[in-house]
């Protein structure tokens, strides 16, 4: 495992990590796929063999943890039981059979002087993964970006710093059974909280891009202090919207599922929306089905005047990102109102709408400003894997480069290879 760095040291042994990590994102950057797939086989057989001793670090992560005031939420976050290991196996199998985002061209066109101009997908460079005590991440981080041809220096959360390392170490057995640099998948040795300001710091030019993933008070710090460029999303505020034209059987089907599926999950449903015209019908139904589900909801006056058993809401609730069983709940007066209301208190994450209405469900996926708009669908599916992209690194809300999961082809950016025939300007 690796050893934690005593204070003084954090600086420069994270400058020569830095470097270290430009170095093998050179070799990545011109790896074959077939090289990188080999990797991410190795990889994921290196999970397989150390899954005994993932979960002996994932025990004594968790058994400190479990000292500590800490969610329910986040403690099951942290939890590896055999099947999620097995599956965390498995999500770098399917990564492996993935297209190779690098070298891909994405357009090509002949100009008028027969210059021949293509644009190609090449890798990012080196990206630093700051995520809080996620174990998953780190075997998805690490091969997400090298699968891409980028190098990773992976910073996780304290509470799993055992079992991170045990994977980290795993993932380069691989890396090496392959070929390629350890260098490649590295992972911050130590729990020292200046080592996330040295990496917003971006390493003396050694990282290229942060991608956090955790809390709101730690995409808050990253969004506030880094100095290179930054995907991520703030918090997952997310809606479902039950329109009056929705079954009631699947708006019961899909609210639950969005809310208590996983409720620590950033796709996770914050707030649930119900048109006015259907509450007579569906607003009944849908409290009881989450309250026997073990929600607790607080919701507005027409709410709480359909069951006594929903507390009142408050209007910093209508803003409360739970990550529990609990969920706000207001009546609207239809698709205006509550397209107005994801406005005002939405996070741009992931929204849907339940509706038989197809000019509805348009308007809504069409004007709902968020990374990721369902129709029909649970919030859940708001995740790498079930977009078809092996895994995801995160979700990002902004407006530039990457939107919604964060996958091979968000990790690589673009350079234009341009071929002539002698060819001169006047």
């Amino acid at each position: 495992m690796n050893k934690i760095e005593p204070k003084a040291d954090t600086r420069a042994s994270l400058i020569a990590m830095g470097r270290k990590a430009r170095q093998a994102a050179r070799v990545l950057a011109l790896a074959p796929a077939a090289v990188k797939n080999l990797a991410l086989a190795r990889m994921a057989e290196a999970i397989r063999h150390d899954a005994d001793i993932i979960a002996s670090e994932n025990a004594a992560d968790l058994a400190l943890a479990k000292g500590k005031d800490l969610k329910s939420s986040f403690l099951d976050r942290l939890t590896l039981t055999p099947e999620r290991t097995a599956a965390m196996a498995k999500g770098l199998d399917d990564i492996a059979l993935l297209p190779d985002p690098v070298g891909q061209v994405t357009e090509r066109w002949t100009r008028p002087n027969g210059l021949d101009i293509a644009r190609v997908r090449v890798p990012i460079g080196v990206i630093g993964i700051i995520y809080e005590s996620r174990p998953n991440v780190t075997a998805d981080a690490g091969a997400l970006a090298m699968k891409s041809g980028n190098a990773a220096i992976l910073r996780g959360g304290s509470d799993g710093f055992r079992t991170s390392a045990a994977i980290v170490a795993a993932l380069q057995r691989g890396l090496l059974a392959a070929g390629l640099p350890m260098e490649a998948i590295q992972m911050v040795p130590t729990m020292d909280r200046d080592a996330v300001g040295l990496l917003l710091g971006g390493l003396e030019g050694t990282i290229d891009l942060i991608v956090p993933r955790g809390g709101e008070s730690l995409v808050a710090r990253v969004q506030q202090e880094a100095r290179v460029p930054v995907f991520s999303h703030l918090e997952g505020i997310c809606h479902v919207y039950v329109d009056k034209a929705a079954s009631l059987a699947m708006a019961k089907s899909i609210v639950l599922n969005a809310k208590m599926r996983r409720t620590g999950v950033c796709g996770a449903a914050e707030t649930i929306l119900i048109d006015r015209a259907c509450a007579a019908t569906h607003l009944k139904p849908l409290i009881a089905a989450l309250i026997e589900a073990g929600c607790e909801i607080r919701g507005c006056a027409e709410t709480q005047g359909a069951d006594p058993r929903v507390k009142p809401a408050t209007e910093e609730d209508w803003s409360t990102e739970y990550l529990d069983a609990i969920v706000s709940m207001k009546v609207v007066s239809g698709l205006e109102e509550a397209m107005a209301h994801i406005a005002s208190y939405g996070s741009q994450h992931t929204d849907a709408i339940v509706t038989d209405d197809a000019a509805a469900a348009g308007r809504f996926l069409r004007e709902v400003d968020s990374a990721i708009t369902l129709h029909n669908a649970s919030t859940q599916f708001a995740d790498g894997c079930e977009f078809g992209f092996g895994a995801e690194i995160g979700i990002a809300t902004g407006r530039l480069h990457a939107r919604g999961p964060v996958g091979l082809e968000q990790l690589t950016t673009f350079k234009y290879q341009v071929s002539g025939t002698g060819q001169i300007r006047s």
